[in-house]
């Protein structure tokens, strides 16, 4: 192992753990528990690949796989969860959006677990390509996921400032980039393997970074408003205003509305002294 591979492979526990620390210390563990459990696991797993690596090396490959597949369960349980709090306004998109993606999810890990058993390789092999073609689907739901913050950004309020935006851009960010490099491996080989998992770990720490510096900010602290009574037609009839005998009730004041109108007719008005009904001769043309 050469000196920047083992940099970058002490890099990224240090960084997950920083991110932790704030998460705690800005109390982000309560809202996105999922996400937490998944850097924690990245921290468990970065250690207990060392070690295997260092005294057990024949053991890396059952080890290297199995936390690959339990990542790769986590990374679905965090979009899960980006997507409630992305759409926790609208319940609606939010109900249906959380059933099309988990059964999008289930369909395609059936997929891939069919895919891998159904060929000749043998079981460890059939894992391994089991939970890569699943990692390969998750991943490109992720960018996708990624493509549509883009869209929406415009009609949410504030998206780019939220911290689920900078968790969802952390992975769209480095879906992407594992993609490529990926598709870079399939053109040239395993030859260059070492490069490439060097720029994967580096990317990965660079992606870190970025939800630090998302999930550091103070979460800011809106003063608490005092709700006002709801207000129906019958309160607000009966409402008078206290503390100044000169106001009206709102009653009073709809009759002082009313006479001023009627006092604007051009019919004779009703004497005080007493009932009078005021009569006139039809004309002619008013006849039944």
């Amino acid at each position: 192992m050469n000196w920047p591979t083992f940099l970058s492979w002490v890099a990224g526990p240090a960084l997950q753990a920083t991110l932790l620390f704030f998460m705690v210390q800005r109390k982000w563990h309560r809202d996105f528990p999922r996400f937490f459990s998944y850097i924690l696991f990245q921290i468990i797993k970065s250690g207990c690949l060392f070690v295997t690596y260092r005294y057990f090396e024949d053991s890396y490959f059952d080890v290297y796989w199995t936390g690959n597949a339990v990542s790769v369960l986590l990374a679905v349980a965090v979009m899960d969860e980006i997507l409630h709090h992305l759409f926790k306004e609208y319940g609606g998109i939010q109900t249906l959006g959380t059933v099309i993606f988990r059964w999008a999810c289930g369909l395609l890990l059936l997929l891939a677990v069919v895919g891998a058993f159904s060929g000749q390789e043998a079981s460890a092999d059939s894992v391994a390509t089991a939970v890569l073609t699943f990692e390969r689907s998750v991943r490109l739901m992720q960018v996708g996921l990624f493509l549509l913050l883009m869209l929406l950004c415009r009609a949410l309020k504030n998206c780019w400032r939220q911290s689920v935006f900078g968790i969802a851009l952390g992975f769209g960010v480095f879906a992407s980039i594992e993609l490529i490099l990926v598709s870079f491996v399939m053109v040239y080989g395993d030859s260059r393997m070492a490069m490439v998992s060097l720029a994967k770990s580096t990317a990965y720490n660079a992606v870190t970074l970025l939800w630090i510096g998302y999930l550091s900010q103070r979460i800011e602290s809106v003063p608490a408003v005092e709700v006002a009574p709801r207000v129906n037609a019958l309160n607000m009839a009966l409402a008078t205003t206290a503390g100044n005998e000169n106001d009206a009730s709102f009653m009073s004041m709809v009759e002082q509305a009313v006479d001023r109108v009627l006092s604007r007719h051009s019919w004779p008005a009703t004497p005080s002294n007493g009932n009078h009904v005021v009569g006139r001769k039809p004309g002619p043309e008013e006849s039944n």
